[in-house]
């Protein structure tokens, strides 16, 4: 499977191709979960065709959408989150990679070097999201200004 993921670049190929032939092919249809606020995180899933809807707390406000091929969805199985910190939603059907959060552990443990650059890719993930909502809150907090009576 020839797939470009961004968590899993620079691990080497054998590295590489285990994490993928451990990953289950899924597919959701447009308005299905693939997790829910608080579920237990037992998976996360790298997209492979569709858009989802990231959302955070129980209104559902919008966080973040899912849309290249590569996306990882669900990173908060990955750094010892017992519970989804938010849902996921295809916005149209979707065709993603289910992956085991304990079958990638015991991967990565048998080859501690891409271990670490699996990890490193998903710091570098969490910090561009990071900048991405210090810059949503920033603008929406500049349009508040420059109203009238803001």
């Amino acid at each position: 499977m020839t797939l470009h993921a961004q968590i899993l670049e620079g691990i080497t190929d054998a590295t590489r191709q285990r994490i993928l032939d451990a990953a289950s092919q899924e597919s959701y249809a447009p308005g299905e979960f693939l997790f829910r606020l608080g579920d237990p995180v037992l998976h996360f899933f790298i997209l492979t065709e569709g858009r989802v809807r990231l959302s955070l707390g129980r209104e559902g406000r919008l966080a973040y959408v899912d849309s290249h091929p590569g996306d990882l969805i669900g990173w908060s199985t990955l750094v010892e989150n017992e519970r989804y910190m938010g849902s996921a939603q295809s916005l149209v059907p979707v065709k993603a990679l289910r992956i085991e959060k304990h079958r990638v552990e015991e991967i990565l443990l048998q080859d501690p070097v891409s271990g670490m650059i699996f990890f490193k890719n998903l710091a570098a993930l969490i910090g561009r999201r990071l900048v991405k909502s210090y810059q949503a809150v920033l603008s929406v907090q500049g349009e508040r200004e420059s109203q009238p009576g803001g």
